[in-house]
């Protein structure tokens, strides 16, 4: 699949459930194991595994094979491997310890966002209704 297009399947995934600071960066340069980052920031335990498998079915309804999905256990930090994008699908804080857009955002990609999806959200912003399982 062409690898713009799968870009805005995955944008638009994380858009209906309402991601937050959605960022892609261009990974080509880096490895050869994919093309495309896209780190994006949920609320809550339950907004980042929304969020995740939301990305997940979006990639199956395009007969993508080999999707796999990590963290979906605690909610805070949930991967999902698309094959040539990987998403990063974290809470506020998390995010902001390991600062992903340090190692993978020296080439952004510059998308079209709804109006909020590409503002930052920050901890202590988000939501103190958590729901551990």
């Amino acid at each position: 699949m062409d690898i713009q297009k799968l870009q805005r399947a995955v944008i638009d995934a994380l858009e209906d459930v309402k991601a937050q600071d959605i960022k892609v960066f261009n990974t080509t340069h880096l490895t050869s194991l994919f093309d495309r980052v896209v780190i994006a920031s949920g609320t809550s335990n339950r907004q980042t595994r929304a969020l995740a498998s939301s990305v997940a079915n979006c990639g199956r309804a395009l007969d993508l094979t080999g999707i796999t999905v990590e963290g979906e256990d605690t909610g805070e930090w949930v991967v999902v491997d698309l094959g040539d994008i990987v998403i990063h699908v974290m809470q506020p804080a998390i995010r902001q310890y390991y600062n992903l857009e340090e190692i993978w955002g020296d080439k952004p990609v510059r998308v079209k966002l709804l109006p909020g999806s590409g503002a930052p959200v920050h901890a202590a912003d988000r939501d103190t209704g958590e729901d551990e399982a």
